[in-house]
């Protein structure tokens, strides 16, 4: 695996921003970039600025995970928010004040432990257990950095968690803290329960309809009906134009010839290597001894090739490939360092290499088989051709398109069918659209573009029930409205919802009794013990929950238990209240491997603590100040987008 670092340099710098520090993305490449402008920054840490780039890649990384995370139905109005900003600001201080400790310190990262990290990388393996070169190529044009950023980055990362561990592995736990916790969770408690419901009570409420009267027009907000609005409109897309175009195989084979270096693959080649360390400020005897060793290997491996795996099992420094003889497995031109590639891609294939020198050391390199180049055949890739050359005609077509279509909304106001007929777009129907978009729910929906009901609930579409004017819900998107019917907001008359007033006091009442009644009985109980009535006895504990509501447990749980009998009662929402006789407490027998894990987790617990009281006293110590007004700015949220 070793040689992959070395050899594959510039593709492993940006596999580990992916996939072992996820949380790097939050930070961003940018933060290595300092503005020198201290009036443009957002917060300044030790003396160190927070400029407005660095902050604005951090929006854009965190919108990113967001877009990941929610999917269509993801709104970037959720970062435009105080709280959102101050969040994410936090975490970039508290990244600044760590740094700044470390270099106070001198926490350095050796490029051993560097390569080490990036050896325990998950996920990047073929099946074979080999490397997967080409995943390793698409991960870097993702990130779209430099190897020196990528390295700084991860130098950073890795000296950040020294300090961090440095602080978790000195956190203190006191057993018998985690003891006491072990024997709380343990405890058992036999309870009976005596139950008042609601529903038994609601012969006693009695109501008149002066009560129900008043309860209509005191909470008039619950029987009012929003205006509503049945509408019809039509959207111009590149989907939908490309939907509307047929490809010619003329023009799929024209398309396949110019662009056949994207169905291309470069030739590989597979080689396996010995390599001999040489330090950078090897001193010349050292250089003469290694090359001298080497000459030694290359004179055994040319009198016998067929050796080679066995001799760089044994002598080969490259650790990885040593494992498995020196094999390097296939890779393209360029992908290794200069000095390698281009003695590899001179070799014949069984042919063996003179000693070559790079920047790790010297090489003896033998070529192992070769993948020629190979072109993939028109019929394989002509669907994806096909959907390519739709979607560029389409984006051409669109900005004619849309000329047409906003003009038509506007010049033709009484139908949406012009336009339909003359794109060729159908006229789609959506009803009972609100004025407001329904939080939670996704903003591409039509009935829930703020933007579109905005325009369709304008006074020229409501009143003369004219075209809306073409509206952008999303980039190349354009939809256009009509109101089809308008049902003004009003009230639901008394007689159509007494019944529901009626039930809604009814319960209301009923609860109030039951919690009375409930909380007579308590009181009497505490004076004087009576089993009487109770149902059977449950044994509870924080281990082996009953099925008791989560507000019933809580409360025998926490019930103080000095004097037994004890009596606790707790209202049960929207169904009575139940009073709970706790007559029995007993621990259970521990269980060594429980009490291990709960000992853990305390530990944890402490630990994180001492790490966040830690970060905070960092900050307080850097003297953290933070311009405000660059930080409300919304260009930030623009920026981000």
């Amino acid at each position: 695996m070793f040689e992959y670092i070395r050899t594959h340099k510039r593709i492993m710098q940006g596999v580990l921003l992916v996939i072992i520090f996820p949380s790097f993305a939050l930070f961003g490449v940018d933060s290595f970039m300092r503005s020198r402008d201290a009036n443009t920054s957002v917060a300044t840490v030790a003396g160190q600025a927070i400029s407005q780039q660095e902050f604005d890649q951090a929006m854009r990384s965190q919108l990113d995970r967001l877009k990941q995370a929610y999917g269509p139905e993801f709104d970037a109005q959720m970062l435009n928010t105080p709280e959102a900003r101050q969040g994410i600001l936090d975490d970039l201080i508290a990244r600044k004040a760590m740094s700044a400790e470390t270099v106070k310190n001198k926490l350095t990262v050796t490029d051993q432990s560097l390569q080490q990290n990036i050896l325990e990388t998950p996920g990047l393996k073929k099946p074979d257990n080999t490397f997967d070169t080409d995943r390793y190529k698409s991960l870097l044009a993702m990130q779209g950095m430099t190897p020196a950023m990528y390295e700084a980055s991860l130098r950073q990362d890795l000296a950040l968690q020294q300090l961090v561990n440095s602080v978790q592995n000195s956190a203190i736990t006191s057993k018998t803290v985690a003891e006491r916790i072990a024997m709380i969770s343990e405890q058992e408690r036999e309870v009976q329960s005596l139950t008042f419901k609601a529903k038994d009570f609601a012969a006693d409420v009695k109501i008149t309809d002066a009560i129900l009267r008043a309860y209509y027009d005191k909470n008039t907000a619950q029987f009012e009906i929003p205006e509503l609005v049945n509408a019809e409109y039509v959207v111009l897309s590149n989907e939908a134009l490309a939907e509307q175009i047929t490809v010619a195989d003329a023009d799929v084979l024209a398309h396949y010839e110019q662009n056949k270096k994207n169905y291309t693959t470069d030739e590989q080649r597979r080689a396996s290597h010995i390599l001999l360390n040489l330090k950078k400020d090897a001193s010349a005897d050292e250089i003469k001894a290694v090359k001298d060793k080497a000459a030694a290997l290359l004179a055994q491996v040319r009198k016998s090739p067929d050796q080679f795996a066995k001799l760089a099992k044994e002598n080969s420094q490259d650790l990885g490939s040593a494992e498995r003889g020196g094999d390097l497995d296939y890779f393209s031109r360029g992908a290794m360092v200069k000095a390698f590639d281009e003695v590899v891609f001179k070799l014949k294939q069984g042919e063996i290499s003179d000693l070559v020198q790079s920047e790790f050391g010297i090489h003896i390199i033998q070529l192992t088989a070769v993948k020629p180049v190979a072109i993939k055949p028109l019929d394989e890739v002509k669907a994806q051709l096909v959907a390519d050359i739709k979607k560029q005609k389409a984006a051409k077509a669109y900005a004619e398109a849309s000329e047409a279509f906003t003009n038509m909304a506007y010049e033709q106001p009484d139908s949406l069918k012009p336009i339909s007929e003359k794109l060729k777009l159908k006229i789609e129907q959506v009803s009972n659209l609100q004025r407001q978009s329904i939080p939670g729910a996704p903003a591409t929906m039509i009935a829930n573009n703020p933007k579109f009901l905005k325009a369709i609930f304008s006074e020229d579409s409501l009143k003369k029930k004219h075209n809306t004017e073409a509206t952008e819900i999303a980039p190349n998107t354009l939809v256009a409205g009509r109101v089809v019917e308008y049902k003004p907001a009003s009230k639901r008359p008394f007689d159509e919802v007494k019944a529901v007033i009626q039930a809604k006091i009814v319960q209301t009442e009923s609860l109030a009794l039951a919690k009375k009644a409930g909380e007579a009985k308590l009181l009497a109980l505490k004076s004087a013990d009576n089993a009487s009535g109770f149902a059977e006895a449950k044994t509870v504990s924080r281990l082996k929950k009953p099925e008791l509501s989560n507000e019933a447990f809580l409360a025998v749980v926490k019930a103080d238990v000095q004097k037994l009998p004890s009596f606790v009662g707790v209202e049960v929402a929207g169904q009575g209240y139940e009073v709970y006789r706790i007559s029995k407490v007993t621990q259970a027998t521990p269980d060594p491997a429980r009490r291990l894990s709960e000992g853990k987790q305390v530990e944890n617990s402490v630990a994180q603590q001492e790490v966040y009281s830690y970060v905070e006293a960092l900050k307080q110590k850097a003297k953290v100040t933070v311009n405000r007004a660059a930080l409300a700015s919304k260009s930030n949220l623009n920026a981000a987008q």
